[in-house]
């Protein structure tokens, strides 16, 4: 099943703080997200919304994927997609997401506004937030909604919800039930299991990430700069794969039977299907 699209990397920049959108297509991330939600105090709420269309605006013209975390209660939900729904938008994120009933509405909205405005209907797809128990279990129904392009899992609420620290011991399984559930389904499986605030050790950082990888992730977000480097590395095949998934390939090409022995490891179909998706992440398309 493919996987489209597919983000290592998805930063964070507030509505309401231009220098910082203004230079997001700068770091390297393969993703922004225009924040409406937990970066934005509540009395400031209302003003940051008139700042979404120009980052919208100004970051897809850089060929940014771009995204607009919207907020998840009844008396903002709406006027959050009034400002977000246009031209350049490529997802809204929900967090908090609950179940799919709530996706389904919330694509109905999304759709009646892309007519309304005269975009294509369903360009603008859905990635939505697991952040407590409640929704994990739900997390396969929402993944088959239409519309969604990815879960991701919010760790820190999630954690909170669990009144635990955000730690691999608390979130691990979380990780891996949510990646089960994108992947499953050909979607992105975004986040990992710690909390996002880490900045300054970047080892560790890096470590997390490449576990989140191992455990099927496919991204991850970042509310810093100096976080995009180490999970566009590590959300992908290290040079050490590529090059034992090129002689994989190879030895494949030239094989006598299709079970074959190669530097002491059993080689059959599924080993060889695993090199190709390797290889093809390094090269898509």
């Amino acid at each position: 099943m493919s996987l489209r699209p597919a983000w290592r990397s998805l930063l964070f920049v507030p509505a309401n703080a231009p220098r910082r959108w203004e230079k997001a297509h700068l770091r390297e991330a393969d993703a922004v997200i225009i924040d409406l939600e937990d970066s934005i105090q509540p009395e400031a709420k209302t003003e940051a919304r008139e700042y979404v269309a120009p980052a919208i605006d100004h970051l897809s013209r850089q060929g940014m994927a771009t995204l607009v975390r919207i907020n998840n209660e009844p008396h903002r939900i709406e006027g959050d997609l009034d400002a977000a729904v246009r031209a350049g938008l490529t997802a809204l994120m929900l967090p908090k997401a609950s179940g799919p009933e709530q996706i389904q509405w919330l694509g109905q909205a999304i759709r009646r506004r892309e007519r309304d405005r005269g975009l294509v209907s369903g360009q603008i797809g859905v990635l939505a937030v697991i952040e407590d128990p409640l929704a994990l279990e739900a997390a396969g129904r929402i993944a088959a909604c239409e519309g969604i392009v990815g879960l991701a899992l919010g760790g820190e609420d999630f954690a909170l919800a669990l009144g635990r620290a955000p730690t691999p011991a608390c979130l691990n399984l979380a990780c891996s039930m949510t990646a089960y559930a994108a992947r499953a389904r050909g979607l992105m499986a975004i986040g990992m299991s710690c909390g996002i605030g880490n900045y300054k050790d970047l080892d560790e950082w890096s470590a997390h990430a490449r576990n989140a990888y191992a455990m099927g992730m496919t991204g991850a977000l970042a509310i810093h700069p100096d976080q995009i480097p180490p999970l566009n590395a590590a959300f992908g095949p290290t040079e050490t794969e590529l090059s034992e998934a090129e002689d994989i390939i190879s030895a494949w090409e030239k094989r006598t039977s299709d079970v074959f022995s190669l530097n002491g490891r059993m080689i059959d179909q599924p080993i060889v299907e695993r090199a190709r998706r390797l290889i093809r992440q390094r090269n898509p398309g």
